[in-house]
């Protein structure tokens, strides 16, 4: 399995903003496609965001579109989520994930997860 590292979260205002950053363990970003996840507490993980292996497609929850941008640096082997205008409803651990099967865009799709990183949004 790939390794994958989260960081960036933390606490923050209604209306702010958080840089996520996900590293690599190899050459990941230019294999797979790769996307972001969260998980709040007593819910399901729930999918964020999603970006294609060669960076052309992207894809967001409905919740956090026009709020949200995945991105990714192949030089760095980096995956990035900008999150702005957050909202108390952001609240969750935030994960990446790696080695997607193609099939959907649910968790049970991808086989590779970092440990996650908790973004909470005060009000």
């Amino acid at each position: 399995q790939v390794q994958l590292v989260e960081s960036g979260g933390g606490l923050v205002q209604a209306g702010g903003s958080l840089r996520l950053s996900c590293a690599a363990s190899e050459r990941t970003l230019s294999s797979y496609a790769m996307g972001w996840f969260r998980q709040a507490p007593g819910k399901e993980r729930e999918f964020v965001a999603f970006i294609s292996w060669g960076g052309a497609s992207t894809a967001y929850a409905d919740s956090v579109k026009g709020r949200f941008t995945i991105s990714r640096d192949y030089a760095k082997n980096t995956l990035y989520l900008q999150m702005n205008s957050l909202k108390p409803e952001d609240t969750a651990v935030y994960y990446c994930a790696a080695e997607w099967d193609g099939s959907s865009r649910q968790p049970g799709a991808f086989s590779s997860w970092g440990q996650g990183t908790q973004v909470t949004v005060s009000s």
